[in-house]
């Protein structure tokens, strides 16, 4: 599914217009995104959590020289499903 189908499906389950429903799903993503900037986790109740978590810098090799380099540390987001949508994705 990708957006555009996710805003169809929104509009139509809770009765209102695919610009309606547009800008709903905008305004859960940015409030999302905004919070896991922050630093702060994203939980939502029988779905799911959004974290961010950090990966510490380390030493990589270059595929093609077998050059050795620094990969330097980053940031990634994470999410781990709830128990409500593992128990529906697995038909319980």
């Amino acid at each position: 599914m990708n957006k555009s189908e996710l805003i169809a499906a929104v509009a139509d389950g809770a009765n209102m217009t695919k610009a309606d429903a547009a800008s709903a799903i905008d305004a859960v993503f940015e409030a999302v995104t905004a919070a896991m900037k922050s630093g702060d986790d994203v939980r939502l109740v029988g779905f799911g959590s959004f974290s961010v978590s950090a990966r510490p810098a380390r030493e990589g090799r270059n595929p093609q020289t077998g050059k050795t380099l620094t990969i330097a540390a980053s940031k990634s987001a994470k999410f781990t499903a709830g128990k409500s949508l593992k128990d529906t994705i697995n038909g319980r």
